[in-house]
């Protein structure tokens, strides 16, 4: 399976992969050997706290490599007229009469709190490529569906520092 990222995406995790190799890694080495001189391992919990960092560390690292050997670079193709990757939409949710505005992300830069839908959820799917005043049936996972209505589309752009403008 590919991990669709787009280019900064990508550079994102290089630079997060050589510092957790180049300056984390050291550090958590010198911390695991400084904590094991404190005596009986049994019973220390610097000693075990730090092999946890350390522990967490190389299972991000080897993450991050899975995810970028495995990326299969992605660009923007959307119309100025369409909602695209990065843009903000505002949409209306019929069922209840709300407005809400999203964000169309990557899978790496999900956060559903912070408003960003990655492309590859169904509302995301269900909006890419839809123009303002399209409505717009999404299906949900579990079977349900309901409408929404594109009122306004702000073409967003991917400033590579992992925010958005």
């Amino acid at each position: 399976m590919h991990n669709e990222l787009t280019e900064q995406d990508l550079e994102m995790m290089r630079k997060e992969l050589d510092h957790r190799k180049l300056e984390l890694m050291p550090e958590l080495i010198e911390e695991v050997k400084r904590t094991r001189a404190f005596g009986d391992l049994s019973e220390n919990f610097e000693y075990k706290a730090a092999k946890q960092a350390q522990n967490r560390n190389r299972s991000r690292i080897r993450y991050l490599e899975r995810m970028i050997k495995n990326a299969r670079v992605i660009e923007d193709t959307s119309a100025a007229d369409e909602v695209g990757l990065f843009d903000k939409v505002e949409l209306y949710f019929e069922d209840d009469g709300e407005t809400d505005t999203i964000q169309v992300v990557t899978s790496v830069r999900c956060d559903p709190l912070q408003g960003r839908i990655s492309r590859d959820a169904p509302l995301g799917r269900a909006v890419l490529g839809k123009k303002q005043g399209d409505r717009v049936q999404v299906a949900t996972e579990d079977g349900d569906s309901y409408t929404v209505v594109v009122r306004a589309i702000t073409k967003g752009q991917d400033d590579g520092t992992g925010s958005i403008l």
